[in-house]
């Protein structure tokens, strides 16, 4: 009995280790990190939070279009919860299917730094959608971002849905 229940636990323990793994601290200087780390390649960067009323509408919508543009649609997501909130945040982020993808959690005291450094005129509203072109000039979208507009984008962007 008491070996079945250390074998569950360690189980548990390994599985939250290994999916608080996926998520990275987002401090000072992660934003250069993310840029630099797709260097000429258009991407979709979401900031939300486990509070927000739209954020579910639009992770859900992004993950429809994931699945139809796979490798070339890259979205990173960015939680502006707190390192406290990792477990919530992975049961979140799978229950919208998106747990396969680049995620980040705010780690800093101060979230009004983190926020300067991303964006000067933010102030925490979210979602907070950008999307940066290959040469990483952005649009910024606060609030729920219509489908249609996502698609343009990455039409204008010259990214191709799979051919089935």
């Amino acid at each position: 009995m008491i070996k079945h229940l250390f074998l569950f636990l360690l189980l548990t323990f390994s599985t939250a280790t290994s999916s608080i793994e996926n998520i990275q601290s987002f401090s000072t200087g992660s934003m250069d990190k993310i840029l630099s780390a797709r260097e000429g390649r258009p991407f979709i960067l979401v900031f939300w939070n486990l509070d927000c009323q739209y954020c579910p509408t639009e992770l859900k919508m992004l993950n429809k279009l994931k699945k139809h543009y796979k490798k070339e649609l890259d979205v990173v997501l960015v939680a502006t919860d707190t390192i406290d909130d990792v477990p919530q945040l992975i049961a979140r982020v799978k229950s919208y299917g998106m747990h396969k993808i680049e995620q980040w959690v705010f780690a800093n005291s101060m979230p009004e730094r983190l926020r300067f450094e991303v964006d000067k005129s933010w102030y925490g509203e979210v979602p907070r959608t950008h999307f940066y072109n290959q040469a990483h000039e952005r649009i910024v979208k606060t609030g729920l971002v219509d489908q249609k507009f996502v698609e343009k984008w990455l039409a204008d962007n010259k990214l191709e849905p799979n051919r089935h």
